[in-house]
């Protein structure tokens, strides 16, 4: 499972180094993970290539082509059907990488967090395998330290960068400078997904199932999942995250120009984030989406997560 598969992954992987770099710049393209939870229309607008994760349920493995509708992997989740997921595969990240080498690209891939996969170990080793055995090929591999949107918007990031003519060089700098002040805000409505992930005992699983305790948690530095407090009722969890928000959101307003909202399987109250997204803070440019299944497998039905520009993470 991805929250057990941590292996290391360097911050900032340009890796072919040496003569490549002073060669002509050439066409670049960004590839990232499924687990960045962007819309599907996203990647086709922006020529965004995607390493698929795979997962589990009831002795079917899916992903990629094969993969289930998110409302029905939800419901499935409800009925006691427990996934488990897996990282990239490296025949398929090798076979993404080759194709657009073959094409005459170079690679810029923003991976899913090392602290919660080893898919971004996964794209580095197949990346450094390439550049071995082809002397004219260039990948950088970012690891991102986000999941769901926060991930993706990272890579929204990345592409505005690209369409203002920002070389890959120039993005891979900014995406290092700027990644841990992604602030990842969110909220579980089951302890019991979390406890099976790791994140809390089976005791404080039950117990604050029982008193209705609801978790507020955040992505930190290392890229891992870690409480931030624990509230009383679901409104007042929802409530919370925009708190936190504003907490961190000072300074980087002008960086905040869209806000992204991740939901497993609770459009309703993701919607409601983001009204008190814009009360709070008059921001209106709010992307809505799933929160992916391999990232869901561990988080549960009825996660609402808060992605946006601050300090501290």
């Amino acid at each position: 499972m991805y929250l057990q598969n941590r292996i290391a992954c360097h911050r900032l992987l340009p890796i072919c180094l040496g003569k490549e770099w002073c060669k002509p710049m050439k066409n670049f393209v960004i590839t990232t993970d499924t687990t960045c939870d962007l819309p599907k229309e996203y990647y086709e607008q922006h020529n965004l290539k995607l390493l698929p994760l795979y997962y589990n349920f009831n002795g079917t493995v899916y992903g990629g082509k094969n993969d289930l509708e998110l409302k029905v992997f939800y419901d499935m989740m409800r009925g006691g059907a427990m996934p488990t997921t897996m990282a990239v595969n490296p025949e398929i990240a090798r076979e993404v990488f080759t194709g657009l080498l073959d094409e005459g690209y170079d690679i810029l891939h923003i991976a899913f967090s090392s602290g919660l996969s080893g898919s971004c170990s996964v794209a580095t080793t197949v990346a450094r395998e390439l550049c071995e055995e082809r002397p004219d090929a260039k990948i950088t591999v970012i690891d991102s330290l986000c999941a769901s949107l926060g991930e993706g918007l990272l890579v929204h990031k990345a592409v505005e960068l690209k369409d203002q003519g920002k070389s890959m060089e120039e993005i891979a700098d900014w995406l290092e400078k700027n990644k841990l002040k992604l602030c990842h805000i969110f909220t579980v409505d089951d302890l019991h997904h979390l406890h099976r992930g790791g994140r809390v005992s089976k005791t404080t699983a039950i117990i604050g199932t029982l008193i209705n305790v609801k978790p507020v948690l955040h992505v930190d530095n290392d890229g891992h999942l870690v409480p931030l407090k624990n509230v009383r009722g679901r409104k007042k969890a929802l409530i919370s995250l925009v708190d936190q928000m504003e907490a961190r959101i000072k300074g980087y307003e002008n960086q905040n120009d869209i806000v992204f909202i991740s939901h497993g399987d609770c459009l309703e109250d993701a919607e409601y984030v983001a009204s008190l997204v814009k009360q709070r803070f008059g921001i209106e440019n709010i992307l809505i989406n799933y929160v992916s299944a391999t990232i869901g497998a561990h988080s549960g039905p009825g996660t609402v997560a808060l992605f946006f520009m601050g300090n501290p993470r």
